[in-house]
């Protein structure tokens, strides 16, 4: 596999936020615990070990949440160190998607197994363990009831509401025929689809399915998976439940870290007065009053958390040192740094998973031929054209000429005294600098059409790698490259994706 590496910055697709933050900028200190370094774990660790966490209830949902499916052996012995004061989580978590949705919540898995392996090397007398949170509670059925497969959509079509982990799988067998007949019949496809039928069986809802699949996928690496929804958990919660419907404890602390991080960013969740909605078979409500205290307390499974609290539910119930999420997920956490502190919670390590672009080395081999670097793709289409033209047409950059041209007005302006003919020159100047880069312009477009076929070329690749105008990780599902490579694309990319690395991700699978 070669892997080659691009700054984020670089990419022009994450928020200065996220950015200020992979550059650990010290302004940001304040809204988290520490930054992503090994050396920064440790202090988590003594942070997290002096939290109460009721182990032996952890131990006994994840046990029985997991009964019915096969784990491995390493699971199986992750489930029993959870049982230890010196045993730690990474976590990361995600809406069930069909058929896992979009690349990046591989990679999200992916960059959880890396992570803890490392920790594991570093730390030996700790252990860790992979988590993920099925976000089983969630309620917007569209953002997860479809795929993208070899440019066709594959929709479930389905008229449930509420609670999408409740959701029963009846119409997911259409959907399952539907990718049978575009995947084939190779090895890999067919172990595809066995994986798609045990997890979309009709004895399973959504969120067991998920809980299959992912396992099928990742329970090799010990990966343990922890649904929310579920009332011995909300048990360990029901104070803050009481606290922020009736007392709108966390109200007031959200909003005033939330507009602090206003001054310089955009805050990334908005805040609510509650930020509790509630449960029924059928229904997610968000709620808008107050709620009968003995209700909240006896039956604390028909709550359900908000965006913004559900890290707080997460942190109380896992001795968790870490959550690993994508830049939008990190961003609302920053909002939460005082919220922890006020329930004397303490807050993990926020780590940015690991972005990827994939690419083949046909495909590789033709943008070298190109003369252009698979970084430059990341450009718009007209500045990539524009690039590929500039490099193959020396003689129509004009960049030396324009900079003449603007020491000529500089030369010209420092003569003069009279504002009113400065700015009249800065007019003609203007003007002549905009007749410049048109005419430039036209030669492009004359070029481009010299090199017509280059330039389609460009944009067959260009739509490869940025289907739609999008980051390739949050259009296409596995699957692709599943039928190629099997379980060493899982395996190639928990290698290689070190989420502790600041940097985009460009791998090509066939080296």
């Amino acid at each position: 596999m070669d892997l080659n590496k691009i700054s984020y910055k670089d990419t022009g697709r994450f928020s200065q936020m996220i950015l200020d933050y992979l550059n650990q900028n010290k302004d940001l200190g304040e809204y988290i615990s520490h930054f992503p370094n090994e050396e920064n774990f440790i202090h988590q660790i003594n942070s997290k070990s002096a939290n109460n966490i009721d182990r032996s209830l952890l131990y006994n949902v994840i046990k029985a949440q997991n009964n019915n499916i096969s784990l491995s052996e390493i699971s199986d012995k992750n489930i029993e160190l959870l049982k230890y004061k010196n045993t730690f989580t990474v976590t990361t978590g995600h809406q069930l998607c069909l058929f896992t949705g979009p690349l990046y919540f591989i990679y999200k898995i992916a960059s959880t197994i890396n992570l803890v392996d490392r920790l594991r090397t570093k730390y030996l007398q700790y252990n860790f363990v992979p988590i993920f949170w099925l976000a089983s509670e969630d309620h917007d059925f569209k953002e997860i009831n479809s795929i993208n497969l070899f440019n066709q959509k594959i929709d479930w079509d389905s008229d449930q509401s509420g609670a999408v982990g409740r959701m029963i799988l009846e119409g997911v067998n259409s959907s399952i025929e539907q990718i049978q007949n575009i995947l084939g019949d190779s090895d890999n496809a067919q172990r595809l689809i066995n994986i798609f039928n045990k997890a979309y069986n009709k004895n399973n809802n959504l969120s067991q399915a998920t809980r299959v699949l992912i396992n099928e996928l990742f329970g090799t690496y010990g990966l343990l998976i922890i649904d929310g929804d579920d009332v011995l958990l909300k048990q360990q919660i029901s104070d803050v439940i009481e606290n922020d419907i009736n007392q709108g404890r966390f109200y007031n602390i959200i909003k005033k870290s939330s507009e602090k991080i206003a001054i310089k960013y955009n805050a990334q969740a908005y805040v609510r007065p509650i930020n509790f909605f509630k449960l029924s078979n059928d229904k997610r409500i968000r709620i808008t009053d107050k709620e009968d205290v003995d209700s909240i307390i006896k039956n604390p499974q028909i709550y359900s958390p908000n965006v913004l609290l559900r890290p707080i539910y997460q942190e109380m119930i896992l001795p968790n040192i870490a959550y690993i999420g994508g830049g939008s997920e990190i961003s609302y956490w920053f909002q939460l740094r005082d919220t922890f502190n006020d329930l004397l919670l303490p807050m993990p390590i926020l780590v940015m998973r690991n972005s990827v672009v994939l690419l083949d080395s046909k495909k590789l081999k033709k943008i070298k031929n190109l003369g252009l670097d698979v970084s430059d793709f990341f450009l718009e289409i007209n500045k990539l054209n524009k690039k590929y033209i500039l490099k193959n047409s020396y003689q129509i950059d004009l960049s030396k000429e324009e900079a003449s041209m603007k020491e000529v007005f500089q030369s010209i302006k420092d003569k003069l005294e009279d504002p009113s003919l400065i700015s009249s020159l800065n007019a003609i100047e203007k003007k002549n600098l905009y007749a410049i880069s048109t005419f430039e312009n036209k030669i492009i477009k004359n070029l481009k059409s010299k090199h017509d076929t280059q330039i389609n070329q460009i944009l067959k690749i260009k739509n490869d790698l940025f289907p739609n105008n999008e980051l390739q990780e949050r259009h296409d599902n596995f699957m692709p490259q599943y039928l190629k490579y099997g379980d060493n694309f899982i395996k190639k990319l928990i290698f290689h994706l070190n989420p502790l690395d600041t940097n985009f991700v460009i791998l090509d699978l066939e080296n």
